[in-house]
């Protein structure tokens, strides 16, 4: 069997056993996702991997890139892809894009063990004060600043107003029955 043939049959595979995981991703028909984790979990990663045209007999890319991944330091990711490196060398010749799904998932604690959510921030939080301070300040003025009306708006709602300020029951109701009565069509009677 060619590289094609095994790649045609790890792909439908692939769709076969990944149908409906929310986890898993095809981004083409050689480059797939898949979340390790479940949602809010902050030991979450996210791995991708891309087959080379000679996929499997050669080993396939493996990415944690994807901006899911930003909080993980790079040691940690540097880890992890070295110990996926070691499954791939072992499974080298055969489909193995499954397999390491697998084993990421199976050892998830283990690969994450030195990743310690919180303290992995990509900003420093000095910058993010300093960013945020000044967005809170426009932000009050322009809460404080009325609305201004113009001489006709002022003098409309005056109009439309008693002298207490508020508007005289039913105001709006007028229109609406203007709008039903002429809507239904007059009765007739004739006498027979």
């Amino acid at each position: 069997m060619g590289a094609n043939e095994d790649q045609e049959m790890e792909l439908e595979a692939l769709r076969s056993i990944y149908e409906g995981d929310e986890s898993f991703r095809e981004l083409s028909p050689v480059s797939f996702q898949y979340r390790i984790g479940e949602d809010g979990d902050p030991k979450a990663f996210l791995i991708e991997i891309s087959w080379t045209e000679t996929y499997p007999q050669t080993p396939p890319v493996i990415s944690m890139n994807a901006f899911f991944n930003n909080t993980i330091s790079s040691a940690v990711k540097q880890s992890i892809l070295a110990k996926l490196q070691e499954a791939v060398e072992v499974n080298l010749g055969t489909a193995m894009t499954y397999t390491l799904f697998e084993y990421a998932k199976d050892n998830k604690e283990q690969f994450m063990e030195n990743h310690h959510p919180g303290n992995s921030t990509p900003t420093p939080i000095a910058n993010i004060v300093s960013v945020e301070a000044p967005s809170t300040a426009p932000s009050s003025k322009k809460k404080d600043k009325k609305e201004q009306l113009s001489k006709a708006q002022k003098r409309k709602l005056a109009d439309k107003t008693d002298h207490k300020g508020e508007l005289p029951r039913g105001w709006n109701w007028v229109d609406v029955v203007k709008h039903l009565v002429a809507a239904v069509p007059p009765v007739t009677c004739v006498d027979t």
